[in-house]
């Protein structure tokens, strides 16, 4: 798998709250393992936030006897929200933290990932697909029909988040799997990306670019001539597709 991940703090930020991890060596039982956190809180306790829950991630994963990617991530992603709970709980400066989380691994020729929040996962293939389904207000709103898709990226109300590690004792959490063919690219990011940049101009940025950093640089520039309004947070990911098997 090729990858490359980059946070940038934005133009309008005092700090950055995004984390991103990825690694193309295996992590305990996954061959391989991208996440995307884009923490809340004080001014450092959405940045403990993301780094705490990525961290705890990559150690339930690294240490489980649990198989198959579903139980794997629910099992890392609940002591994720427990540990976070925990540490807001014995701290002043920590309460009230919490953070998005998408977690994933393509295994062969399948993409499996779990998300909680509105940290986004798409699939660049002909087109941009979103694959992930954000936990917002505006979103239920949308699948509601309170609002029509094409308000919801503009809507006031589109930061407030349904769902977050740390928010609550019991996490719950989207898990997806999809297959996924040679010159696939996954694409992982905060809303900093995808609040600041048109999914069809994401699509032509990574298509237009000759590798995976160039990309990557081009998204954050964007984003941040754009408004930058938000830290930025980008995985993005190219696995090595086995054609022979991919049938």
């Amino acid at each position: 798998m090729h990858y490359f991940s980059q946070t940038d703090i934005g133009r309008k930020r005092e700090v950055n709250q995004d984390f991103v991890f990825a690694t193309d060596r295996p992590v305990g039982n996954v061959p391989n393992l991208m996440i995307v956190a884009d923490g809340m809180g004080g001014h450092k306790a959405g940045d403990y936030a993301s780094k705490y829950a990525t961290e705890t991630v990559i150690d339930s994963l690294t240490n489980t006897t649990t198989t198959g990617p579903q139980a794997m991530f629910e099992e890392a992603i609940k002591l994720a929200n427990e540990r976070i709970i925990e540490k807001a709980a014995s701290d002043v400066n920590l309460e009230g933290m919490g953070t998005t989380l998408v977690v994933a691994t393509v295994i062969e020729h399948t993409l499996y990932f779990a998300n909680v929040g509105d940290s986004r996962l798409y699939l660049i293939g002909d087109e941009i697909k979103q694959l992930s389904k954000d936990h917002s207000l505006v979103e239920e709103m949308v699948r509601l029909g309170g609002i029509k898709e094409d308000e919801a990226k503009h809507h006031p109300d589109k930061n407030i988040i349904t769902r977050a590690i740390g928010a609550k004792d019991d996490v719950e959490m989207d898990f997806f799997e999809y297959r996924v063919v040679p010159g696939d690219i996954v694409l992982m990011c905060t809303d900093g990306l995808s609040n600041m940049i048109e999914d069809d101009d994401i699509y032509r940025i990574i298509k237009g670019s000759r590798d995976l950093p160039e990309a990557v640089a081009r998204l954050i520039n964007q984003a941040n001539e754009n408004g930058g309004k938000d830290n930025i947070g980008i995985v993005l990911a190219e696995p090595c597709i086995d054609e022979e098997k991919n049938v």
